[in-house]
């Protein structure tokens, strides 16, 4: 964890609960399993900031604009021994696994291609297949990726597009994005309309393959069809709780139940303006949303999906909080607010202010280890098997 150039955030602990925090980060395997980027703002040189904002000048897409030029940018330069922020970062964080997440409204392939070269050239990246890479990555002092795009859109009603992907190592994949598609309904969705038949069968196949079914944007009642049809564990990679800041984006109580019941385990999202109403949004409102699920579906049903930041430079960050969210379904009552950061978790080389806050919670090394990758683990262990 040396590096971090950031103060830690103050918890008030005493010198034996920060070393007993020490001591449960760096032993555990730490996965997190939404990752909007593997490096921050901060990481984008000036030259790296211009040749953005050139591309930027340059293609009309809004995605490709804005988040595909930061992940491009950084794999590529990374794959080129360009960009040693990348590893460097990823070492200070003190997580195992993060998310090699496909942007659902780009071309998935050229995604794949990226991360493919990436697994293939940096040899302290594994591509996550099964559990034991997982495990051979803490135990080598590597890092492993997962696989994983937020929709299925890309499934055109072809459901042998799933085997196709299996193939190619997902090993994750969420239902819907923020609206419907042919499987279900997102959160933004005018109507509830829930699992489609198309979507059971997607379901069945997904159960087949040993697919996680990942439901973290998807609406109230597809949230609770995935659960009732799936028979494996349903997950919500990077979500919230409505109980505590009722918010569109946020699951219902009846949500995390299901989901808690299915076996599967509740990613708690670090996303400011969607964990609290507070006009500066801290570590603190983030355990608050942590221990809320806690309390109600067990500490084995919840983990880590700090989803943000985005791995963008400012300006880019603020283009996507004011103008890009409309492309995405989602409207001004959703509040989507101009605030780029968590108080305590600026990037993810802040992680540690994650395993800080369990201890100052009072959760036990065993709950700690569980929160921060086990209860992950299981779960994979289950529908990967």
């Amino acid at each position: 964890m040396e590096g971090n150039h950031r103060d830690l955030f103050d918890y008030g602990l005493a010198k034996d609960q920060e070393k007993r925090a020490r001591r449960l980060h760096e032993e555990s395997i730490i996965i997190n399993m939404l990752a909007s980027g593997l490096v921050g703002s901060e990481a984008f040189t000036e030259e790296m900031d211009k040749q953005l904002k050139d591309d930027y000048e340059l293609f009309n897409d809004f995605w490709v604009r804005t988040m595909g030029l930061g992940m491009s940018a950084v794999l590529q330069k990374a794959v080129r021994g360009e960009f040693p922020a990348l590893k460097d970062w990823w070492d200070i964080s003190g997580v195992t696994v993060n998310t090699a997440e496909l942007r659902p409204q780009a071309n998935i392939w050229s995604d794949l291609a990226m991360w493919t070269s990436a697994f293939d050239h940096l040899d302290w990246l594994i591509k996550v297949m099964t559990t034991d890479d997982i495990r051979r990555a803490k135990a080598e002092g590597k890092h492993a990726a997962l696989l994983h795009i937020q929709c299925t859109d890309w499934l055109n009603g072809n459901l042998d597009m799933l085997n196709t992907m299996s193939e190619f190592g997902f090993k994750a994949i969420q239902l819907t994005y923020n609206t419907m598609n042919l499987i279900g309904s997102g959160f933004t969705e005018r109507t509830d309309a829930g699992i489609s038949n198309f979507g059971a069968l997607v379901i069945q196949r997904m159960n087949q393959l040993g697919l996680l079914i990942d439901t973290g944007h998807c609406g109230h009642q597809t949230t609770l069809d995935a659960c009732a049809l799936s028979k494996q564990p349903v997950i919500a990679s990077h979500t919230m709780a409505k109980g505590v800041f009722d918010h569109e984006r946020a699951k219902s109580d009846d949500e995390l139940l299901a989901l808690a019941k299915s076996g599967g385990v509740i990613g708690i999202a670090m996303t400011p303006f969607l964990i609290t109403g507070a006009e500066i949004a801290t570590m603190e409102h983030y355990l608050n949303q942590l221990d809320y699920v806690v309390k109600l579906t067990g500490w084995e049903h919840v983990g880590i999906g700090t989803d943000w930041p985005f791995q963008l430079p400012g300006w880019a960050q603020k283009h996507m909080t004011r103008y890009v969210v409309q492309f995405i379904g989602l409207r001004p009552e959703h509040r989507w607010i101009d605030k780029t950061t968590t108080q305590g978790y600026v990037d993810c080389r802040d992680f540690i202010n994650i395993t800080r806050g369990l201890v100052a919670r009072g959760y036990t090394d065993e709950q700690i280890r569980g929160i921060l990758g086990g209860n992950w683990l299981r779960v994979m262990d289950a529908v990967w098997q």
